[in-house]
């Protein structure tokens, strides 16, 4: 007797259902989505219980036509598509008809709906997929979904939702996401009869991003506008000072749909190198639209993934295109402001779409102009006129009473390093300092002059302008002009290398020497020749004259152990970064060293310099600014 039969429909399509409806934020997904199909204007979300209890979707879209009514629940049945060709350009969210009916399988489910304003519908209840009445009733133009008892027929299904907490998660989460997608559309959300969510529709993006990550973190985001021959790009990227420990606030909205993507991720991080610190990541709602015919969005059942035709350009075009407007800001991240003492009655107004201009009550008692004219008699005597002459330089310091030695190379001026003494790489910095005099001019924003007031713990620089007062991490700031320099030697590697007398020799294990031997070429193209030597050991002939002086066997070690531990083909881009920020770690001043007024001035002046005064290669801020009226408040000056 044949073992093969088919089955029961209402068990088929309880068994189909867990492809689309996984825990209650599948069902709101759906049913919120088609609300958004159906052209509504406003759509309500009511929960009880994180949806295992109750979920209602209310919105004032087109409706369902009565004789559309019972076809709505049957398997696959849609509106949205009508041939196989339509899959190649879907310009709508739902498209496969598995909604209504995967979701009344499992539940109890009554829905009501109307197309006109004249006060009448019809209702339908299902319950375990089966139809139970059908009927006219009283109803405003629109549909109201009640789902209740998720799961009740599926017990095994149930045993697996998470708590209520982590349901209601998943809701809102998604929830937030359209919001952020459909900013014309007005969304409330209620968990128990609380409002989690209210927005205007009023087409305003910003104030929806107010309205879910708060004020502070929509007045640090920036717009981002743009397009090319394949696709438009708008949004809001958040200044690196806004930061999150996981990529969840990174949203991307594809045609209307929000979805997850990994290769987009990664165009983010590339866009933000060097501006975020390690494991944190940016907040973004970045709204992408392209033709239909160059992504495919039937390859999830969720339909949460889609699959595009030119990924690589698209990568391209939203990592430059972010890149190119954080270089425009001026990335010093303020102060907090103190807390308001709550006696004040008269509550500050705050503008999310400008930072907080500062009150320019506050006229700077120094004279400027006298200070210019120091800085500037001190370039002057800190150049020497003899680059092969050693040159000392008084340490003002009360403590540190030595004179130590200037040591100067030939590369234009640059620092070399000495191992002995981080001192003389601040005293290379000054003697070079007025050679890199060019401002850039390449229409980036200005970094601000500081003028030094001195210095907090041997670590932090003190400065001020007009605008208020500065705070400068001395590491971080010589560690960015240290990598930038790098970078530019690690990209055009000189053919000469410095030829060693007495080669270094470096030990690997059976295993790393095998790896090694097959990726020693990569080594020639960041300026050092490694041969192998037999046994367990390599050789190093010659590398670049600039390298850090007494740190070059721990730098080449560390290169060739990235080296070894990448699994795929060898980034040079990204090798040539990497031996930047391990070349600038080992040359950049630390905390815990004073340092005097002329070597902090020279210090800013390189800083102002760079492509990125910032952040330095690592990711954290340089400086932080407290702005004038920021201290007034402090001081009760203002009210």
């Amino acid at each position: 007797m044949g073992k093969i039969h088919i089955l029961e429909e209402q068990i088929a399509n309880q068994i189909a259902a867990g492809e689309v409806v996984e825990r209650p934020s599948s069902v709101v997904k759906e049913l919120v989505e088609n609300s958004i199909d159906a052209r509504s204007t406003k759509i309500d979300v009511s929960i009880e219980e994180g949806g295992l209890q109750s979920i209602r979707v209310t919105d004032n879209g087109s409706g369902i036509e009565k004789e559309d009514c019972e076809l709505a629940f049957l398997p696959h049945a849609t509106s949205k598509i009508s041939s196989s060709k339509d899959l190649f350009q879907i310009r709508s969210l739902g498209f496969r008809g598995e909604a209504l009916p995967s979701i009344a399988a499992v539940s109890k489910m009554s829905c009501i709906t109307s197309t006109q304003n004249t006060g009448l519908g019809y209702q339908i209840v299902n319950e375990g997929g089966v139809l139970r009445t059908i009927g006219e009733t009283r109803a405003s133009k629109g549909t109201d979904i009640t789902v209740k008892e998720l799961f009740y027929n599926t017990p095994a299904r149930l045993k697996y939702v998470k708590t209520i907490q982590t349901e209601l998660n998943h809701i809102s989460d998604y929830i937030y996401r359209l919001a952020l997608a459909y900013p014309k559309i007005r969304f409330t959300l209620t968990h128990n009869a609380k409002i989690l969510l209210q927005t205007l529709g009023n087409g305003d993006l910003l104030q929806v991003i107010a309205a879910i990550y708060g004020r502070t973190i929509a007045k640090a985001m920036v717009h981002v506008e743009a397009s090319d021959m394949d696709y438009s790009l708008s949004g809001f990227i958040a200044k690196p000072e806004m930061t999150r420990s996981n990529r969840s606030s990174i949203s991307f909205i594809v045609n209307g749909r929000y979805i997850r993507n990994p290769f987009l991720n990664k165009a983010i991080l590339n866009a933000y190198h060097t501006l975020l610190p390690i494991h944190r990541y940016p907040i973004c709602v970045l709204h992408i639209q392209m033709n239909p015919t160059l992504l495919d969005v039937n390859v999830h059942p969720a339909k949460l993934e889609v699959r595009f035709s030119k990924e690589k350009e698209l990568m391209m075009f939203l990592e430059q295109e972010l890149r190119k407007v954080l270089q425009q800001q001026v990335l010093i991240p303020a102060a907090k402001e103190p807390k308001k003492d709550k006696t004040v009655v008269i509550q500050e107004k705050l503008d999310i779409y400008s930072n907080h201009k500062t009150k320019d009550n506050y006229k700077t008692q120094n004279n400027y102009s006298t200070i210019n004219e120091k800085i500037n008699t001190s370039d002057r005597l800190l150049t020497d006129t003899n680059r092969n002459k050693q040159s000392s330089m008084d340490y003002n310091d009360q403590h540190q009473h030595h004179k130590p030695k200037n040591k100067i190379n030939n590369d234009k001026g640059y620092t070399r390093a000495n191992n002995n003494t981080s001192r003389e790489v601040v005293n290379q910095l000054m003697s070079s300092h007025d050679q890199s005099k060019e401002k850039h001019t390449s229409g980036l924003p200005d970094f601000p002059k500081l003028y030094p007031i001195g210095q907090m713990h041997g670590t932090y620089i003190i400065a001020q302008n007009e605008t208020g007062l500065y705070l400068i991490d001395q590491h971080a700031a010589h560690e960015r002009i240290n990598y930038e320099y790098y970078y530019q030697k690690f990209g055009n590697p000189e053919p000469v290398s410095q030829e060693l007398l007495l080669p270094i020799t470096l030990e690997f294990t059976p295993s790393e020497v095998e790896l090694l031997k097959d990726r020693i070429h990569y080594f020639e193209q960041v300026g050092v020749r490694l041969e192998f030597f037999g046994g367990k050991a390599f050789r190093v002939s010659s590398y670049p004259y600039w390298f850090p002086e007494g740190e070059e066997k721990e730098i080449i070690t560390e290169m060739a152990e990235w080296i070894m531990s990448e699994k795929k083909a060898i980034d040079i881009a990204k090798l040539r970064e990497k031996s930047s920020i391990l070349c600038s770690c080992k040359t950049s001043i630390k905390a815990n060293q004073y340092l005097s007024s002329s070597e902090i001035e020279a210090l800013l002046d390189k800083l102002i310099d760079c492509r990125n005064p910032y952040t330095c290669p690592h990711g954290r801020p340089i400086v932080i600014s407290f702005s004038t009226y920021e201290l007034e408040k402090m001081f009760k000056r203002v009210m």
